[in-house]
């Protein structure tokens, strides 16, 4: 049986576990995904990892375009930032930028991803807001889905992808920050020139890109691109 590797970022993990099956049985293949951050996974390329298609954020598909390994760049879904809490814990208000500054500042521990999107925009942000001095010393920075630590009641607040968010058990989500503060990644496919089933690859992502899954891409907790 023929089959591709994908390397993919963990944001667009649940999206891809609910279409790749039926790709799989139309076209008598295995899909093997390998998940992790886009940085990380840009970085483990380096290092000599290999795939047929990537699913990363669109400016590491980009960064691959210009490195000459991708050719071109399909959109696949809008991604927003969102917090949550452990399961049944008080909800914070987060929606005005007041809002969001008074519920960081009062939180007791603050878990954000630290090579995801999310992770590095939140840093910008709170640089931004005049908040990195009162806050850096009580945020949690590590990589994978963040929203655990606060299921395990290791850090109050959960900053990430509502998408990763979705991902933890034993957490509710609050909602995602206020439009003013909001940063929307795109979620982007492309395949690799040097890939061993370019046809079956390029064929994948036409899959992840088409309409019959919009309904599956907000169950997910995105937006088609």
């Amino acid at each position: 049986m023929s089959g591709i590797k994908v390397l993919s970022t963990i944001g667009m993990r649940t999206v891809l576990e609910e279409v790749t099956p039926a790709f799989e049985q139309q076209n008598g293949t295995t899909v093997t995904r390998v998940y992790d951050s886009s940085i990380a996974l840009m970085k483990r390329m380096a290092t000599g990892e290999t795939g047929d298609a990537a699913v990363f954020t669109a400016g590491a598909i980009d960064e691959l375009i210009a490195q000459g390994k991708i050719a071109t760049r399909t959109d696949l879904t809008r991604s927003f930032v969102g917090i949550a809490v452990r399961k049944g814990a008080p909800q914070p208000d987060v929606s005005t930028p007041e809002a969001f500054r008074n519920t960081m500042l009062a939180a007791k521990s603050i878990a954000r991803s630290q090579t995801g999107a999310s992770g590095l925009y939140f840093a910008s942000l709170i640089a931004r807001l005049g908040l990195a001095d009162a806050l850096n010393p009580k945020i949690i920075v590590q990589d994978g889905i963040v929203g655990r630590l606060a299921a395990r009641g290791e850090a109050e607040i959960a900053v990430q992808q509502i998408s990763e968010l979705m991902q933890a058990d034993g957490i509710d989500i609050v909602g995602p920050l206020p439009d003013e503060l909001q940063n929307i990644t795109v979620f982007s496919g492309g395949v690799f020139n040097n890939a061993t089933a370019a046809d079956l690859a390029k064929a994948y992502v036409r899959h992840l890109a088409s309409p019959e899954f919009a309904a599956v891409i907000r169950l997910k907790g995105m937006e088609p691109a």
